[in-house]
């Protein structure tokens, strides 16, 4: 079934996003994933160009259905920076009632990080939680593996339950760890990048196809 909400707004722009797509189904070739979870490792390759996703890119058995389930309920999405909530589209979010929220650049947060010789991530997922923006609400790390290990930490720790955590912290200090330490929990839903790579980009593709989905859900 079309989408219409979350999909481009004109007729041409409709057309070569498709035609996008057709081509990363013709050149991908063999791959594992349901066709649910393709609709987002597609618009991951789409939003950068890179056909390593189509192996790199892992979910737990109940990712796709979880982040779903949050979307059509309103529940929040919790970022660890900002370029992921500029990413995400205001019209589609507010389709479902959903609210992106970051703290990285926050006053408090700023201070608090100081104080304790950490990082802003790390004290922006702590504030996250203290709000009650975690429990239900999907977590879309893209940029820092600390805010990462922090939600992992929450998890296991606080009692902390997210909907679903989109793992995908890029870089070369602790990103493929702390994507391996998500992966390593059963507790919640998680999808996530193996290694190095990742981005804001990734996330906000996730969140898109997440957001497509849900549309056809709802239009079922």
């Amino acid at each position: 079934m079309s989408t219409t909400v979350t999909e481009q707004l004109t007729q041409a722009g409709q057309r070569i996003e498709h035609e996008s797509f057709a081509i990363i189904d013709r050149e991908a070739g063999p791959h594992p994933y349901t066709p649910e979870q393709w609709t987002i490792v597609r618009r991951m390759i789409h939003a950068t160009a890179d056909f390593q996703f189509n192996g790199l890119t892992r979910f737990h058995p109940d990712a796709v259905a979880a982040g779903v389930e949050a979307i059509l309920a309103g529940r929040p999405i919790v970022a660890d920076v900002e370029m992921i909530c500029v990413g995400l589209s205001r019209p589609r979010l507010a389709h479902f009632g959903v609210a992106a929220h970051q703290f990285i650049s926050d006053d408090d947060v700023i201070a608090q990080a100081r104080a304790e010789n950490g990082t802003r991530a790390v004290q922006a997922m702590r504030k996250s939680a203290k709000l009650g923006l975690l429990d239900g609400g999907i977590v879309a790390i893209g940029n820092a593996p600390t805010a990462l290990l922090e939600i992992v930490r929450l998890i296991r720790e606080e009692g902390a339950h997210p909907a679903l955590v989109i793992g995908m912290p890029v870089g070369f200090v602790s990103a493929a760890e702390s994507k391996a330490a998500l992966a390593g929990t059963d507790a919640i839903p998680w999808i996530v990048t193996d290694g190095r790579k990742g981005g804001s980009t990734l996330a906000v593709a996730v969140l898109h196809a997440l957001l497509a989905l849900a549309e056809t859900r709802q239009r079922a």
